[in-house]
């Protein structure tokens, strides 16, 4: 049975890649922090499958503390390790710069040395950003020049550095996952996307009346978490380490995404949205679009859900979690690609 430790197990992307591992038989280890709240919600449904937990198992530990990595790691030896644990949100980055540097950048380079200090031959994934790629040109690829636009983008520059650098000098297996966009119903309130299926709901709900948002204009390659969190995993399995792009290799304006999510439910955004200031950033990455060939070609991942089946994935979800009746498309979609829909803490979430 093969041992995996995960960075951010909380997190959207861990959850799933955590059920996508146990359904593959492996040991699960998560690393979370220590809180004074219960911050396991995404995760919670594991542990009431009894197969499940006893193949789940979490530690408490920080990318901000080394020592407690080397230890985890030497202790633990697992063969394969996934960094997904990050200061993530970018509009936050530019308000807590030098957090985002200690977590996003430095945690990696914590995450590197622990593995070489424990004198283990484990695989390592390190969670690298299409927001890297900043104001570079369209269509983006692994040959494409970085020109981060944000604290978070030029953290995640540094890691992906690193990484390379402990390939190459270290001889590790270490490669970068340079994933676009990717959303589902775990995915974090704050967070654009669904921020715009939480509003749909609770105005369908008569719960909210309207929606503040920054910049319309923004065009982003959005996929699935549960098609990316696979790819993830097919990297690790490669012969050798690489670095690869994950995207669907379309891109929509967050306009698009309105007219999809209230469109859905026959509604016109154009009564509800306003626009608020303090939403943009300070400096804007226009436009995000993903050529994933590389991936294609070489570990045979392809995404399986894409723009318009994601949106209504993602509107019936919060649809449900409000206690309304969904539209049904979004359910369908899930089942037919992720297997059966369930509840996790009264929330609908698809399987991953």
């Amino acid at each position: 049975m093969k041992k995996a430790l995960i960075t951010g197990i909380t997190g959207q992307d861990g959850s799933y890649l955590a059920e996508l591992l146990l359904s593959k038989d492996y040991e699960v280890h998560g690393v979370i922090r220590r809180a004074s709240t219960f911050n396991t919600a995404r995760i919670e449904h594991i542990y009431k499958d009894p197969h499940n937990g006893a193949r789940l198992f979490l530690h408490y530990g920080d990318v901000t503390d080394t020592g407690s990595l080397v230890d985890l790691i030497y202790n633990l030896r697992p063969e394969e390790v996934y960094h997904l644990a990050a200061q993530s949100h970018v509009r936050v980055s530019f308000d807590l710069p030098e957090y985002t540097g200690e977590v996003t950048a430095l945690g990696t380079t914590r995450i590197l040395e622990a593995i070489r200090k424990s004198g283990i031959r484990a695989r390592f994934y390190q969670a690298s950003s299409s927001e890297m790629f900043g104001s570079a040109r369209p269509p983006q690829n692994e040959n494409t020049p970085f020109e981060p636009q944000s604290p978070y983008a030029a953290a995640k520059v540094y890691a992906y550095w690193m990484t390379r650098d402990y390939r190459q000098g270290y001889k590790m297996f270490a490669t970068n996952g340079i994933l676009f966009n990717h959303e589902s119903p775990r995915r974090g309130e704050t967070f654009v996307t669904r921020k715009i299926t939480r509003a749909v709901a609770a105005i369908v709900a008569g719960r909210q009346k309207e929606l503040y948002l920054g910049n319309l204009e923004a065009r982003r390659d959005w996929g699935y978490a549960p098609d990316y969190v696979a790819a993830m995993w097919k990297m690790l399995q490669a012969d050798g380490s690489d670095d690869f792009v994950v995207g669907t290799g379309e891109a929509h304006s967050v306009q698009e995404f309105l007219d999809e999510a209230f469109g859905y439910v026959n509604l016109d955004w154009h009564d509800y949205v306003k626009i608020d200031p303090r939403y943009f950033r300070p400096n804007e990455v226009d436009y995000l679009l993903g050529d994933p060939g590389k991936a294609r070609r070489l570990i045979g991942w392809e995404p399986r859900v894409l723009f318009k089946d994601l949106v209504r994935i993602m509107v019936d979800a919060d649809m449900e979690f409000i206690g309304l009746q969904s539209a049904g498309e979004g359910r369908k979609i899930v089942e037919k690609h992720h297997g059966k829909w369930h509840r996790w803490e009264g929330q609908v979430v698809s399987m991953g």
